[in-house]
């Protein structure tokens, strides 16, 4: 497969307030990553190199939109940045990893070269391996501010567990034996609606459920208020794969910062070529719609979630 050098294109505004969220978290993010006492230069390059690459930093934006939802007090929402930070740190970590020769094996993210493309795979591995403990230290630093510690507990827990092995790291296990590496007849499980969908889930949707619970359990949901934003959360989590997967065909990589095509070329398991791409699109209207629908329990912003499930459907990159 030909690789495709890109370079970063502008980044677009998002609409308000979510623009001034992302603009709030990118300095943070510069802020943390400024200056890391005691980490060797070489860790401490690639770590800013892999986690402030240019994005739209939809983790931390639902970190901070959970929080929103439940009603958390609006004087402590700026310290609810580490936890915000943390999902971004998760995030880059699992992209460094996913892009590795023995994984994905990519050489573009975000229009910039891959992370160990521009240092090497030791350097790669280890850089995600810290971001990943970064994203702890900065959850377990939000116990300063909220009063109550079973909440950071709970945050901690919700993180932990989308990320582990019932989580994203499973869901990556499921991926690459979709690709036929572990035999046909996990492949041709992987292959289906089902097989798909639990790819989905578990690689995407339940990380960026655990954002929307994170901000929930920190600004002091309840019971219902937590069981609605994971729902929500794992809506937005699948459409967002599946525009993903579409993207992946149909992009190019000017467009998409990475190189397109690549699922296809791999035989990934993804909607197209589960169901086809009409009901691929059919699918992303349907779950985009139900999240919609099902933030309509926090009237109060039931529209941010509205725009930001409509922003994730149309992406371009």
């Amino acid at each position: 497969m030909t690789k495709t050098r890109s370079s970063p294109r502008a980044r677009a505004a998002l609409p308000p307030p979510f623009e001034a969220d992302r603009r709030a978290v990118d300095r943070y993010l510069a802020r943390r990553l400024a200056r890391l006492p005691g980490v060797p230069t070489r860790l401490a390059r690639a770590m800013r190199h892999a986690a402030l690459a240019p994005g739209k930093r939809v983790r931390p934006l639902l970190v901070l939109l959970g929080y929103d939802a439940v009603g958390g007090d609006a004087r402590a929402r700026a310290a609810m940045l580490p936890a915000a930070a943390a999902l971004e740190f998760v995030h880059a970590f699992s992209l460094a990893h996913d892009d590795l020769p023995a994984l994905d094996d990519d050489d573009l993210r975000r229009g910039r070269p891959t992370l160990h493309r521009e240092f090497d795979q030791a350097t790669a591995i280890l850089a995600g391996d810290a971001l990943l403990a970064l994203a702890f230290e900065e959850l377990a630093a939000t116990s300063l501010v909220v009063k109550d510690p079973r909440r950071v507990a709970m945050a901690v827990f919700e993180v932990a567990a989308a990320t582990g092995p019932a989580g994203m790291i499973g869901g990556q296990v499921l991926d690459l034996a979709a690709e036929g590496r572990w035999g046909r007849a996990a492949a041709r499980r992987g292959r289906t609606k089902a097989g798909v969908t639990a790819i989905h889930v578990g690689k995407t949707g339940r990380l960026l459920a655990a954002a929307l619970v994170t901000g929930g359990c920190l600004g002091g949901g309840d019971a219902r208020q937590l069981g609605a934003l994971e729902a929500v959360g794992l809506d937005l989590g699948l459409a967002f794969q599946v525009a993903d997967d579409l993207l992946n065909e149909h992009g190019d990589a000017r467009t998409l910062g990475k190189n397109a095509g690549t699922d296809r070329a791999r035989g990934k398991a993804t909607y197209l070529r589960a169901v086809g791409a009409p009901a691929a699109a059919r699918a992303l209207s349907t779950l985009t719609a139900r999240a919609v629908r099902r933030a309509e329990v926090f009237p109060r912003i039931a529209g941010r979630f509205a725009t930001l499930a409509a922003l994730l459907a149309a992406r371009q990159a």
